[in-house]
């Protein structure tokens, strides 16, 4: 595959989780990976949407999902889904981490906060 700007298939992922909700005692909903940096941020149905924030502040295009046996790309320029190359492992969160998670920080009622 041909490089594409914006991607680099050779980070790593930051973590296992959103990285400003692990620093703040947060939660998510579904975790998002930066295809340029590999920063882990959480969705845009999760109550911070740090994925999307990250895009703004830094101007890198593409996210992949963080989720297991999910390998689709988005683009935030074209607002379009992307095939992508592979990236570094892993691929997804550990198949144990709860959805919404992390275990022990969502809080009772959780669906109502959802964007």
């Amino acid at each position: 595959m041909t490089a594409v700007p914006g991607i680099d298939p050779s980070v790593p992922p930051s973590g296992t989780g959103c990285a400003e909700c692990e620093a703040s005692g947060g939660w998510w909903l579904h975790l998002r990976r930066c295809a340029q940096c590999g920063h882990i941020g959480c969705c845009d149905t999760s109550p911070s949407q740090h994925a999307t924030a990250h895009a703004r502040a830094t101007g890198h295009p593409f996210i992949r999902s963080f989720e297991p046996g999910e390998t689709w790309f988005w683009n935030y320029q074209t607002q379009e889904t992307y095939e992508g190359p592979e990236l570094a492992p892993p691929e997804c969160h550990p198949p144990g981490q709860p959805v919404p998670g992390p275990a022990g920080r969502v809080p009772p009622g959780w669906q109502r906060m959802l964007n």
